[in-house]
């Protein structure tokens, strides 16, 4: 009879053990598109079992183990935190590409071929008052063309400073939650096989790593500490340490929670490429702007300087003028001369179009680092070209390293729904005939007991 009932409660805990399987598996089902969840398995344990010495045997719950590969999270984490950073790239260059436009008739190229055009044409009519007034229009023009890069590069860094503060503003609230989370683990001794706050966590480092770069450390009582760069910490255990930004000369200095400086740990992430945008290149492009201002503005001073005007006087009044101080492309602009003022002659021939045949030949001169005015505004353009082009091959690069990064981390990890349905129907299985044995050794023993009474 003890033998009987032993039976009874094998068979009672086995079908307890597979229920816990199927719901294990039904939660891998629901969950199989859940950002940030692996795989969990219910650990079956079979019990002794010795009838002689009254071991009934049968099967019992484990722990349910989670498939989750470190290895292959860092990996998805790092081509996430070098995806953020092209991708950031490619969305400023491209509207940084549109200032410098090289397109004929266009932004500055087109004012540079105009002001040129001018001044081969004031070679050939250089007294009449017409062709001299359309000099001083296409030198304004110019100076205003100049003027409008200035402006867009200066609105487009003052928006890097905005989403900077966004993108901490995001970094900080996925810090708060990360602790949070670490709560949870610490504070429920059961949490450590929950899946549910497994699967946040991951999926918060997850987003975090497009923002930032950093090391996640998984602590022995299940928290996750987390280091900004790699050194500087952002979360440890409950303890959360926000960064933030300083706007410093006009450039942008990532402090950590006690203000010191942690700029130089960047290298990945959304943040990274605002940092690099903002402190270097966008101040090259800013300062190649300024001289081509500068240098077009003190050729052509200069030229004029050494030639007479309608009256045959020198100049007295230059046509450019700009503040260096407060940059040559924000400030560059003309004097309002007369037509008459314009030195289109040289001293030895008044009346004549030497000194227009001087400024004419800027056109082809090697002015800047031998390049043409021109030519070194093509440049400019290039570069900017080139580092657009650069981060779009990056980005390319990067998505499919990471694609191929979370390839591996799915066949790991992921979530097979046909293993699963085939693991549902084993079960299913075990769970029926575990549910016979059940009856018919519930019949045997009211049976026996009728026997008894």
């Amino acid at each position: 009879m003890g033998s009987l009932f032993g039976a009874l409660a094998s068979t009672a805990e086995s079908m307890r053990a597979l229920e816990r399987s199927v719901n294990v598996v039904q939660n891998n089902v629901a969950n199989a598109s859940t950002p940030g969840y692996a795989k969990q398995t219910q650990v079956l344990s079979a019990n002794r079992f010795n009838p002689s010495a009254g071991l009934p045997g049968g099967v019992s719950a484990g722990v349910t183990l989670s498939s989750r590969n470190q290895f292959a999270e860092t990996s998805v984490r790092a081509r996430q935190s070098a995806l953020g950073s092209s991708s950031q790239k490619v969305s400023d260059l491209s509207q940084v590409q549109q200032i410098f436009t090289v397109a004929d008739g266009a932004g500055i190229n087109g004012a540079l071929g105009e002001l040129f055009k001018s001044f081969s044409q004031l070679t050939v009519s250089p007294n009449d008052s017409s062709s001299r007034q359309v000099v001083l229009d296409r030198a304004q023009a110019l100076a205003a063309s100049i003027n409008s890069a200035s402006a867009s590069l200066a609105t487009s860094a003052t928006t890097l400073n905005t989403q900077t503060n966004s993108t901490l503003d995001h970094v900080n609230k996925l810090v708060e939650q990360i602790a949070g989370l670490n709560k949870a683990l610490r504070d429920d001794i059961n949490s450590s096989g929950d899946a549910g706050l497994d699967a946040q966590m991951n999926s918060g480092l997850e987003q975090l790593s497009t923002l930032v770069n950093y090391t996640a450390i998984h602590q022995p009582d299940g928290t996750v500490s987390v280091f900004f760069g790699g050194q500087t910490p952002l979360v440890l255990g409950t303890h959360q340490f926000p960064v933030s930004a300083g706007f410093l000369n006009g450039g942008i200095q990532i402090n950590n929670a006690d203000g010191l400086d942690v700029t130089n740990q960047l290298t990945g992430g959304q943040l990274s490429a605002l940092v690099t945008e903002k402190n270097t290149v966008y101040p090259s492009y800013a300062a190649d702007l300024n001289t081509l201002a500068t240098s077009i503005a003190d050729r052509v001073n200069g030229i004029l300087q050494g030639g007479v005007d309608q009256n045959g006087a020198t100049p007295s009044t230059a046509l450019f003028i700009y503040n260096a101080a407060l940059g040559a492309a924000a400030t560059l602009t003309t004097n309002a001369l007369t037509p008459d003022q314009f030195a289109a002659a040289l001293p030895n021939a008044p009346g004549g179009n030497g000194n227009a045949l001087n400024l004419s030949a800027l056109s082809a001169s090697k002015e800047i680092n031998g390049y043409s005015f021109t030519e070194f505004y093509g440049n400019l353009a290039s570069k900017v070209g080139r580092d657009l082009s650069t981060a779009k091959d990056d980005t390319t690069s990067n998505q499919q390293l990471l694609n191929q990064a979370a390839a591996i981390r799915e066949q790991v990890s992921g979530v097979n729904l046909d293993e699963e349905a085939a693991r549902l129907v084993q079960l299913q299985r075990g769970y029926q005939a575990s549910s016979k044995m059940l009856t018919v050794l519930n019949e045997m023993t009211t049976t026996i007991i009728e026997l008894i009474r």
